[in-house]
């Protein structure tokens, strides 16, 4: 890509093709991937990725919420949905849509065969979610009965799949408890399914779940993180390439003597001659306060450089006493070497806080 010249997000394509494959190559032939897109692709452009992940036959993509699906189908994209957090009032554009919901709870499943029938719909695909040990989202393992009770009363609905989410799977220290969500999820979907009387996929893992746990990646697997590259350990990322890289420019150069202070309320007082730079990038394109007064760094021609001062909305400004550069000189927030996640950790978050606080508001370019 050649130099920014403003701040830019560059998202290399050629890169998400490469994970992708590689987490094919690490499940069974016969298992099918399901891609997650939720979070504007995280932080990337949910549209041109969807777009790319159906080129690469993604058997499933997955969204948050029903109006990131029909945001989707309204581009052009026809690959099978699920929406992993519908609410009632949406059920009826959901349809609409062809979107297919993850049913969790009693009254989501009574408020969406009321919808259902009341659109005369006729086996429309849903997808169970079990509550396995997360205890954020779903059924509780000893529903199967009850499930049951309402799908055998309506013709309205068929069962796509049956799923659960590991609640720590990238964390070896927790593989006890794991294994524990693992065997409770065969034990009820294995219930669920001798119920229903025919057998829907399963699936249960995410990206550190499908390098952790084989045992449990079922009919289908699930990866979000790791098609944007990152794999949630030292080994794994080694495997994946980051597919983002936020890029932007030195608008400015100040020279400061000692005492003068940086930004909003003082924040930087220079303890002596120092060299600073202004970046059009602020907390109102993702990168937070936190990272602000020595937290967060950037690096210009391969050199760290940290903020300095309180980040503003619109801009922040860096230390860059000894770095050799000039107004208009590029400059790398994250990228492929200079890792989103490292910068996140110095803040004490993870990796898709950062790369999921892109601002929209900020340049895509996409790289094939």
């Amino acid at each position: 890509m050649p130099k920014a010249n403003e701040t830019v997000l560059e998202i290399d394509l050629k890169a998400l093709n490469h994970n992708f494959h590689y987490l094919k190559s690490r499940i069974g032939p016969e298992t099918k991937i399901l891609a997650v897109v939720k979070a504007f692709a995280y932080g990337t452009d949910a549209i041109e990725i969807a777009k790319y992940l159906q080129e690469l036959k993604a058997d499933y993509l997955a969204v948050a919420y029903a109006h990131e699906g029909i945001a989707l189908r309204n581009a052009g994209i026809s690959t099978p949905i699920l929406v992993l957090h519908p609410q009632p009032i949406n059920f009826k554009s959901l349809i609409e849509h062809c979107l297919e919901p993850s049913i969790y709870s009693s009254r989501i499943l009574r408020s969406f065969i009321k919808v259902a029938e009341k659109e005369n719909q006729d086996n429309y695909p849903v997808h169970i979610k079990i509550n396995t040990g997360l205890n954020r989202l779903g059924f509780w393992v000893n529903d199967a009965d009850h499930i049951v009770d309402h799908l055998t009363n309506t013709s309205s609905l068929k069962v796509k799949s049956i799923f659960s989410h590991l609640a720590a799977s990238e964390d070896l220290d927790e593989k006890e408890f794991t294994l524990s969500q693992i065997e409770s999820f065969k034990k009820t979907s294995s219930d669920l399914i001798d119920k229903l009387g025919y057998t829907p996929m399963r699936h249960m893992t995410n990206t550190s779940g499908i390098f952790n746990y084989p045992e449990a990646h079922f009919d289908m697997v699930r990866s979000g993180i790791g098609l944007y590259g990152y794999g949630n350990s030292s080994k794994e990322n080694q495997n994946l390439r980051p597919i983002a890289s936020l890029k932007s420019v030195i608008s400015q150069i100040h020279m400061i003597e000692k005492g003068e202070t940086v930004g909003y309320n003082r924040a930087h007082k220079s303890p002596g001659f120092e060299k600073t730079a202004t970046i059009p990038l602020g907390h109102a394109d993702g990168i937070s306060r936190l990272y602000g007064n020595g937290m967060g760094f950037v690096y210009i021609n391969d050199t760290k450089a940290f903020i300095i001062g309180n980040v503003c909305m619109d801009m922040l400004m860096i230390n860059i006493t000894g770095i050799d550069c000039n107004e208009g000189d590029e400059v790398v927030i994250f990228d492929g070497k200079h890792r989103a996640d490292t910068l996140a950790e110095n803040v004490g978050t993870i990796s898709y806080e950062l790369l999921t606080s892109v601002s929209q508001r900020i340049k895509r370019v996409f790289c094939r």
